[in-house]
């Protein structure tokens, strides 16, 4: 061939590519990067045996090879590394919130408040009323009134009530009875009539124990006031504690008559619902503001 016959001919150039030497140093730099995000990283104990006892069931190894160590990076970053001292960041704008987010708490407290008194001036004008209707059986000894929290207690005595050891109500209590009865149908809420014994155990061919001539007892007083039909049946609740609540020690004749008794207790509505209904009045009046207001538990 001759020397112009080599020179038109279109040969590659003698030696590697040009670009060889770029991909090469590629290459070396990406391997240098990734061992020293090795050198970076710290492994974690229970992964690394987890892997090597996966790896050994994936390689079907039989043998189990003890690690002394394992392997893990010193971390030049959490060695040296010191946080910062963080500081806010200013808004270059003014913001004003016009939602009291406080007014329906503060106004639910203050409903509370409202019914709290309200019902506590309730009771004790209606505890006033029994007291000046049996102004005379107080005297006596032989019922006592008195108002506990959000209910009012009619506390009737075994003296001139009942026989003793019986739960036929005697015919001159009736009349008694009656103005209770004539105040009870003034006032609302639920009555319960509970009966209670001295701790002197009963066992007689009408009463096998205290428990039944309590509750019996507490019957009798319920079937004189229901006799007017003022009030309603639903209303009234029978209870026959025996001598497991005692006004005082079974330790003398004259605790025991203290013990013996039948209380009408005349339960009012618990604060906790009129609250209720005042949170519902927020709910509703108040549609706007997210979420709602609700009763601490």
């Amino acid at each position: 061939m001759s020397e112009e016959e080599e020179h038109d001919c279109d040969c590659p150039p003698e030696g590697l590519p040009a670009y060889m030497g770029t991909f090469a140093d590629l290459m070396s730099l990406l391997m240098c990067f990734f061992v020293l995000l090795l050198s970076f990283a710290e492994m974690d104990a229970l992964k690394y045996k987890m892997v090597v006892k996966s790896l050994d069931d994936a390689f079907g190894v039989q043998r189990e090879v003890t690690a002394d160590a394992i392997p893990k990076g010193t971390s030049i970053i959490a060695q040296n590394f010191s946080p910062g001292d963080p500081r806010p960041t200013p808004l270059k704008e003014v913001r004003q919130d016009t939602i009291d987010e406080t007014r329906d708490a503060l106004k639910v407290k203050m409903d509370a408040k409202d019914l709290a008194e309200q019902q506590a001036k309730e009771i004790a004008e209606e505890t006033e009323k029994f007291k000046q209707a049996l102004e005379g059986e107080i005297a006596e000894g032989l019922i006592d009134v008195e108002s506990q929290l959000s209910r009012i207690v009619i506390r009737i005595r075994e003296k001139g009530s009942f026989q003793s050891g019986d739960a036929r109500l005697n015919r001159g209590f009736v009349p008694i009875l009656q103005k209770i009865n004539d105040v009870l149908s003034k006032t609302d809420g639920q009555i319960a009539v509970a009966g209670h014994t001295d701790d002197i155990p009963i066992n007689t061919p009408r009463y096998r124990s205290n428990w039944e001539l309590s509750t019996s007892r507490a019957t009798s007083v319920i079937h004189v006031l229901l006799q007017s039909g003022e009030m309603s049946r639903e209303r009234f609740v029978i209870e026959g504690y025996a001598d497991t609540q005692p006004l005082v020690p079974n330790d003398s004749t004259q605790n025991r008559a203290k013990n013996r008794r039948v209380e009408i207790i005349v339960l009012k509505s618990e604060l906790g619902e009129g609250v209720i209904k005042s949170i519902e009045n927020l709910n509703t009046q108040y549609d706007a503001i997210e979420g709602e207001v609700s009763k601490a538990q």
